[in-house]
Formats: C-alpha cells, sequence, structure tokens
C-alpha cells in the first residue's frame, strides 16, 4: 500500500536550504538537518552494515573520525541501538566549520566512491522521509504501507519538533516527482518488480485530466 499522494508531489529535501532542523526553534545556521537525535537502528543488522561502512570513512570525509575510533553507536535503557551524538548531534555529521561542508559523512563517502549510499547509512536515514510499516496478519500475510514520515510518527519526541519538512510547503519545490527522485529507495524498499508496477500506475494516473489529482494536503493548506 502507498500513500500515492505524497509520491506524486514534488517534495525534496532542502537540507542547508531552508531546512529549520528538528530542535524546539528554528536553527538553520547549525545545518543539523534531521541529524540533531542521532540515528535509530532497525536491528543489530543495520547497526553492523554501518559500523562497517564507518571502517572506511577517511579523516578527510569524517570531522570525527577519530572519536569515531571508540565506537560509533550505543545501546539505551529501552534497548534502542543508535548512533553516538558528538556536539549535540549524530557523530556522522559533519558541521559547517568542517573543510568539506557539512552534511553526512556516510553520504560523502558515496560521493566520493561513485556508489549508492543505500548499503551505507542506517535505514532510517537513507529511507527519510518515507517510512515503511509492516503489518503481520493473523493469517501470517505481511501487509506493508510506504508513506511520508510525520511528526506524530516519532512519538511523543516529534511534538517538540519546531519543525518537519514534509508538513511546511517550503520542501515540496523539487523538480520532479517523489515517485521518481526517490526511485532508487522506493525499489530498495519493495523491490524492483513492485516499484515498476508502481511507476506504470501513477504514470497512467498522471496522464489522467488534472482535475482528477489532489495536490498535497500541505499544498492545499496553502492555496
Amino acid at each position: 500500500m502507498f500513500d500515492v499522494t505524497f509520491l506524486e508531489s514534488n517534495w525534496t529535501c532542502i537540507f542547508g536550504n531552508g531546512c529549520q532542523g528538528v530542535l524546539t526553534q528554528a536553527t538553520p545556521e547549525l545545518v543539523q538537518g534531521c541529524c540533531s537525535y542521532g540515528a535509530h537502528f532497525t536491528d543489530e543488522k543495520d547497526r553492523r552494515r554501518v559500523e562497517k561502512a564507518a571502517k572506511r570513512l577517511t579523516d578527510d570525509q569524517w570531522q570525527f573520525k577519530q572519536k569515531g575510533k571508540q565506537g560509533t553507536t550505543r545501546v539505551k535503557k529501552n534497548g534502542d541501538i543508535v548512533t553516538k551524538l558528538v556536539k549535540d548531534a549524530c557523530i556522522f555529521l559533519n558541521r559547517p566549520d568542517f573543510h568539506r561542508g557539512p552534511g553526512c559523512a556516510l553520504h560523502v563517502l558515496a560521493m566520493d566512491n561513485d556508489e549508492s549510499y543505500i548499503p551505507l547509512k542506517p535505514e532510517v536515514c537513507w529511507q527519510l522521509p518515507l517510512r515503511r510499516e509492516d503489518e503481520v496478519q493473523e493469517s501470517g500475510r505481511v501487509i506493508t504501507r510506504i508513506a511520508q514520515w510525520n511528526r506524530d510518527d516519532w512519538g511523543a519526541g516529534g511534538e517538540e519538533f519546531h519543525w518537519w519538512c514534509t508538513e511546511d510547503p517550503a520542501a515540496f519545490v523539487g523538480a520532479s516527482r517523489v515517485v521518481d527522485s526517490m526511485g532508487e529507495e522506493l525499489t530498495a524498499m519493495v523491490g524492483e518488480q513492485v516499484y515498476d508496477q508502481l511507476l506504470a500506475y501513477m504514470n497512467t494516473r498522471a496522464s489522467q485530466p488534472k482535475a482528477t489529482l489532489l495536490p498535497h494536503p500541505v499544498l492545499r493548506r496553502r492555496s
């Protein structure tokens, strides 16, 4: 099941270009995006994959390479596995004063080696703002839902966010649909066959009269 309205929208990541961050007040000058609280891993396999990628990072790519030698992840009291924090943000987040500029060190690694960042970054990071939920029914059948992350999906902590990108028209300025711009992520989440079926459906839908399509709720509220 897909949130077609979001996939049809022109949302795009505006990290460093209008992103207000997810702290309790607007902090665009920090250029932390949604990295202020670190990343939550889905499971031990997710953590091992990222720790393996971290060993490939160089001092040129990663501002906190030396601190990372002491480990990049930790287990919280409630059992959640998360990345460590350095200076109040994810250990992998390079800051504005770093010579390579602000942004994820794992993303820098991918760009430097012309490879996909999907196998390198925590699942939640490369998927955002897409959210996958798998519901196992009593029969054993699994219903998978792909939708956008909303503020309330983060639980009580989300209520403290001053800003969230899927709720602000400022982020709906992309040059293409989400189904196209995040095609690689969607394929990794649901498989190539399902993605191809989704894309065919949405292309057929897009060819219909525009009056049959509703804009994303955020844009409807703005108008």
